[in-house]
């Protein structure tokens, strides 16, 4: 008797489940919204001209490790390349991040930047800011770096706050070896102020 309704019990599941989830998909497709093939989509006109016009490409990242087994990123807000410049790519919101096998870590950010992948080389613009994880903030109006090796050039002026104090210069360079080192040059002024002092 037991078996005999256990026997029941199965055989009425086996109809009312697949019946009951017959129900719960034909209500997903029945009080599902309507979607308008002409509704406005969220992009500006503005945007749509300038998607056309340059290949874009929006959020991008690019990875690298060196030789010597630094890691190297780069990401953008939007990355344009312009028509008639196929080896040459704008970017906008610039960061590069060198995590320095020795543990460092440095830090790049601009407002624009302009990188060929083939030609190995990255130009930085406008208020460009290094930080490293040593305690160093450095602003200059020009970087240039490579994209498959660690190496910073500021060919033009630079200015520095840092656990020494204050520094001035008329170029930078981080060097790439081991271990690497910031070099500044070109009228260098020094005002020491080490971090004892400050607190």
């Amino acid at each position: 008797m037991k078996a005999d309704r256990y026997s029941k019990v199965v055989g009425w599941l086996k109809v009312l489940l697949p019946l009951m989830a017959l129900a719960l998909l034909s209500t997903l497709f029945l009080l599902s919204r309507v979607i308008d093939p002409k509704a406005v989509i969220p992009f500006a006109d503005k945007e749509i001209q300038d998607r056309l016009r340059d290949q874009q490409v929006t959020g991008p990242i690019y990875y690298s490790v060196t030789a010597d087994g630094d890691e190297i990123s780069f990401a953008a807000e939007k990355v344009t390349t312009p028509e008639g410049n196929a080896g040459g790519n704008e970017a906008e919101q610039v960061e590069v991040v060198m995590k320095l096998d020795s543990g460092s870590e440095v830090i790049l950010n601009a407002s624009r930047g302009y990188f060929d992948i083939a030609a190995d080389s990255t130009s930085l613009q406008g208020d460009v800011v290094i930080n490293t994880s040593n305690g160093y903030r450095i602003n200059s109006d020009l970087l240039v770096t490579q994209m498959s090796a660690l190496g910073v050039i500021s060919p033009g002026p630079v200015a520095a706050t840092g656990p020494v104090g204050t520094l001035d210069a008329g170029a930078m360079t981080l060097n790439a070896g081991k271990p690497s080192h910031l070099v500044f040059t070109n009228g260098v002024k020094l005002i020491y102020r080490p971090q004892q002092d400050r607190e």
